[in-house]
């Protein structure tokens, strides 16, 4: 079985986790968001790109969710004392060394999508990780402090301001001009499932489809599409996703958030327990529906939600359900303004994706 899952940061991969437990065979792919991308002291920091390869290579610092276990901050400290900042985004001393590796390969000509397999080469996550685009993009947030508009990067909204101010605006800066990276389009085409994990709708898988040609490739696929909600009993399961739902004019429900994606685009999406109330709205817009529970307490746990999506997936491609967004333009209810707002990632530094 060949699955194809779009992911943001740390529910994505501990999502895939659980996926690659309850489907040991089956050969993975995994897009990823690098909207969230940030330069910093020099270097290239892909904060989604990471949290999955650490996590899936068993480096990854488990209680927080992102960064190196058994990290330690001097370079960060040395920095401080010299007045260099941000001192809000905190990158560790076994983490430098990612971003200069991948900083190094960039300058001498090796596209993105090329060094993130070189990294892998040494963390072996079990599964293929391509980034959207090798271009670059970036999320900035539309804000209103004191009066005063302006846009900042989504990790200064996400990681300095905890997204406590609203969220007015949230633009891919940099998208409409690019290009899903080389394999793609081609292994999205080939899937036999595609899977959207709980990560953030807006930030994480939305900026993924935001780049030019790839919900087309989505809608159009010939397999089955399944979602599993980020929103359980109306709140993020973790993180501050109402903030950006808000900003795209989605209410923080697990059923608004199928609605968002929409018939054109999934074929099928879970709800947790607590929202069963809500599958016969998400039916009656085209949507198979079904409620399981949705929190990843543990490995066991998160392996079923992954066995829950697979067989949704097979029940919508046993039903002739696959594909049918090919019909329907794949544009959800939202509209194509929901691709062009939708983007980003999950602060690596905050540790909170959806």
């Amino acid at each position: 079985m060949r699955i194809v899952v779009l992911a943001g940061g740390i529910g994505g991969a501990r999502f895939l986790r659980g996926l690659k437990q309850a489907a040991k065979e089956a050969e993975i792919t995994v897009v990823g968001n690098t909207g969230d991308d940030i330069h910093l002291f020099g270097l290239k920091v892909c904060p989604d790109l990471d949290t999955v390869m650490y996590t899936l290579g068993g480096g990854i610092n488990e209680e927080q969710g992102w960064g190196r276990e058994d990290e330690s901050f001097t370079v960060k400290e040395e920095l401080a004392a010299y007045g260099v900042g941000p001192e809000w985004f905190g990158l560790g001393d076994r983490d430098f060394a990612t971003h200069i590796v991948r900083t190094q390969m960039l300058a001498a000509g090796y596209p993105l999508s090329a060094v993130t397999e070189a990294l892998c080469a040494r963390w072996q996550p079990g599964v293929r990780l391509i980034p959207m685009s090798d271009d670059r993009i970036e999320t900035h947030v539309a804000i209103e402090e004191d009066g005063e508009q302006r846009a900042v990067h989504f990790q200064e909204y996400w990681v300095k301001l905890r997204a406590s101010v609203d969220a007015k605006a949230v633009v891919p800066v940099g998208a409409e001009q690019a290009k899903p990276a080389p394999g793609v389009l081609e292994a999205i085409a080939e899937a036999d499932v595609i899977l959207f994990p709980p990560s953030n709708p807006v930030v994480s898988v939305g900026t993924i489809l935001a780049v030019p040609g790839i919900r087309e490739a989505v809608a159009s696929a010939g397999a089955p599409v399944v979602g599993l909600s980020p929103i359980v009993g109306d709140a993020p399961v973790r993180g501050m996703a109402d903030k950006v739902l808000a900003a795209v004019g989605v209410e923080s429900t697990a059923a608004a958030v199928a609605l968002h994606y929409g018939a054109g685009l999934v074929d099928g999406w879970l709800v947790d327990t607590v929202d069963a109330g809500t599958v016969a709205d998400v039916e009656t817009a085209g949507i198979r529906c079904r409620a399981v529970p949705l929190m990843m307490t543990d490995m066991d746990a998160t392996a079923q939600m992954a066995r829950e999506a697979l067989a949704l997936a097979a029940e919508v491609r046993e039903a002739g359900g696959a594909g049918d967004a090919a019909a329907t333009g794949g544009v959800g209810e939202s509209g194509d303004g929901a691709a062009s707002s939708a983007s980003g990632g999950a602060g690596a530094a905050d540790g909170a994706d959806a």
